[in-house]
This record gives structure tokens, C-alpha cells and sequence, in this order.
């Protein structure tokens, strides 16, 4: 069959090849156009787009790159009516995927929606948008079918994308030496993948590294971007080491991390790597987030949780002293980091099995053979 699928960020395209990978071990002919990434590309199939180009966060950030997103989604349009997919798959990316999906099904294109938008987040009545243009929705997050459930829609439950991910991992014994990393204890840095967050988030967290000597920071890099890009928030002179393509080594190797709101405090829980979860962003964007999103949390470990397991610093208190602060918890006290633990193995428990990229490939092409 062929299939085409819509990422637009790091997440979706870690996703997307797990899930490319699993379609093709149940169909031998699948054929892929996508717009995705690095990860994507090396599953085969014809790459059209890279989500480096499309990854735009915040009201204030979309409206000042407006024009390059409508070019983006006339293009995509155009690309679908061309290659003629027997499914398209969207990989969350709500705010042009849900375009994506409403122009699909006015063509007769089966929607499979992968990863569901956080409709139950904010603007719940979204979900009367999603239940016209998506035929199948697949949720990773348990909660979730309980709140389409009242919205009397019915989703199909696979599990969490990263429990694969994870599972597939195998650590580099080698990794600290090869990495040029010395013997101190390691630090992550996760300052996220698009270039908004990073610009906002990361000079703060490169200079946590002069506040902890005892400590080596070392930068999860984001694979649409070079060092020449990290470089220039070294300012005082001393860079950190930035690895690419290596995160889940630097979380097997790190006693902590700093990391940005978003699937990255889920992937670091999963390595039961204490963490304090920060984000910042414009404070107009922060404003309209804030009257508008009906959670308590931003962070997947809480949500999920559904109580606060890991700190969060956001806007205003993702400063120095409470960064630090925070930082001093999780490495010095002991009872602290060991709540903070305790709470990752109920949430392994709470995350279950891995399996789901196999069980949606299982089910796309399921729904989309049937007759």
C-alpha cells in the first residue's frame, strides 16, 4: 500500500519510524512519501519535507511565520493529491495537522491520526473536528480515552511510542570516552528541538554549569541543527559538550537533567534520570497559553501521574536561584531523589508494555484493507 505521513517535529519523527518500521514488517510492499526527518529517511521511502522547517511554537511565532506555513500547507495538499496515498498519517502536530486531515477527507483519503492532539488540554471542542475528518485515532496517553469517551467518540488505546523506543535502546559502553566526556558526573541538558525553545531556554542552563564545578553539563543536541548553532551561547568562552544523536546514552550516563516541557520528561523518567522540567517562551504566547489550557501540568510525568512528581519552572521561575535550588534537591538530597524514583517505577507500572507501534501498524492496515 501507500503511505503517507505528516511529522513535524523530533517526536514525530522518532515516532514515525518506529511505526514505518512496523508497516513494513506486516506489509512488504508499503511504499512511503513523508514529511519527517533524519529518522524517517533512513526507514526509506521519499522524504519531501524536513520538520526543522516546519516546527513553529506559540501564538506569537505562528502568526510571525504565517506565510511560510500556508506555503507548507499548500504544498503538503498538493503532494498528497499527487502521490494518491491508499492512508494518510498524521503524527500529532495538531495546529497543521488537523488542516492536513480536513482536506484529506474532502478528497475520499482515509485519516489516520497517530498520537492525538492535547484537545484535553484546551479547546475541547475540537474533538468535533476530529471526529469529522479523522476515521481512526490512536491514543498513547490512558487517560485520553476516557475523555473521548465523553465526547462520545471511540479511540483505539496502543500504548506509548517510547516504551519501543526505549526498549530498543542498547547503551554504549564507550559512550563517555568517544564523546570526549571527562570522569565527573554527568548533567543532561534537554533544552528541546526547536529553535524558539532552545533560543529561550538554553542560555540559562549553560550557565547552571559555572553553579555545580563539581558537575559536567553536557547538551543533547537537536539533529536539525549543527555546533556552529550551539556555539554561539557559549558566551563567556567555555563551551559544553553538545552530542547529537545520542540522547538516550547521555540519560543512561547523567545523575541529572534539565529538561524542556515536552516528550523529553517522559523519556527521561523512563531512564529514571531525576529532572527539573522548565520552559519559557514569549510572554504574550505565555499569556493566551495560560488563560486558556484547562491542566495542572505541562510535563507528561505529572499529567500522567496525575499529581506533581517532578518540579516544573516556568516563565518567570525558570530563573537562576530556583534552578539551582532545584538541581541541589536532586543531587544532594537523598530522600528528595529518592521520592522522585520511587514515583518513576509507578509510573512504568502506569505506562505499561511496549508494543505500540506495532499494534497501530497492526491496526492501520487493518482499517484501511477491510472493505
Amino acid at each position: 500500500m501507500r503511505y503517507y505521513l505528516v511529522a513535524g517535529e523530533a517526536s514525530g519523527d522518532l515516532h514515525g519510524a518506529n511505526l514505518m518500521k512496523a508497516l513494513k514488517d506486516l506489509d512488504q510492499q508499503a511504499d512511503f512519501r513523508y514529511y519527517g526527518g533524519d529518522l524517517m529517511q533512513a526507514e526509506g521511502g521519499r522524504l519531501v519535507k524536513h520538520y526543522a522547517d516546519m516546527a513553529f511554537m506559540g501564538f506569537v511565532e505562528v502568526i510571525a511565520n504565517l506565510r511560510t506555513i500556508l506555503g507548507n500547507l499548500k504544498s503538503c495538499k498538493q503532494d498528497i493529491l499527487t502521490y494518491k496515498p491508499d492512508v494518510l498519517i498524521l503524527i500529532d502536530f495538531p495546529g497543521f495537522n488537523l488542516k492536513i486531515a480536513e482536506f484529506a477527507k474532502q478528497q475520499g483519503i482515509k485519516v489516520c491520526y497517530y498520537i492525538s492532539p492535547k484537545v484535553w488540554a484546551w479547546n475541547q471542542k475540537r474533538v468535533l473536528k476530529i471526529k469529522r475528518v479523522v476515521d481512526h485515532m490512536f491514543c498513547i496517553l490512558p487517560f485520553e480515552v476516557d475523555f473521548y469517551k465523553k465526547w462520545d467518540m471511540e479511540v483505539d488505546y496502543v500504548g506509548n511510542p517510547l516504551l519501543d523506543a526505549v526498549a530498543a535502546f542498547t547503551p554504549d559502553p564507550n559512550f563517555v570516552q568517544n564523546s570526549l566526556l571527562t570522569n565527573k558526573p554527568i548533567i543532561a541538558l534537554l533544552p528541546g528541538s526547536r529553535r524558539q525553545e532552545i533560543n529561550y531556554l538554553l542560555p540559562l542552563m549553560v550557565h547552571m554549569a559555572k553553579q555545580f564545578p563539581g558537575y559536567q553539563f553536557v547538551i543533547a543536541g537537536a539533529p536539525s541543527f549543527n555546533i556552529a548553532f550551539y556555539n554561539q551561547f557559549f558566551t563567556d568562552g567555555t563551551p559544553i559538550p553538545v552530542v547529537f544523536n545520542n540522547t538516550y546514552n547521555l540519560l543512561s550516563n547523567a545523575q541529572a537533567a534539565i529538561v524542556a516541557s515536552g516528550t523529553a520528561t517522559l523519556e527521561t523518567a523512563l531512564f529514571n534520570v531525576p529532572q527539573v522540567v522548565v520552559y519559557k517562551g514569549n510572554p504574550v504566547t505565555i499569556g493566551i497559553a495560560r488563560a486558556l489550557i484547562k491542566i495542572g501540568f505541562i510535563s507528561l510525568v505529572n499529567l500522567i501521574m496525575d499529581r506533581l512528581v517532578v518540579k516544573e519552572l516556568i516563565q518567570r521561575d525558570y530563573n537562576t536561584t530556583d534552578v539551582k535550588a532545584e538541581l541541589d534537591n536532586l543531587l544532594h538530597d537523598k530522600a528528595y531523589r529518592d521520592t522522585m524514583l520511587k514515583n518513576y517505577d509507578e509510573l512504568d507500572v502506569r505506562m505499561g508494555q511496549p508494543g505500540a507501534s506495532a499494534k497501530t501498524a497492526a491496526l492501520i492496515v487493518k482499517y484501511t484493507t477491510k472493505k
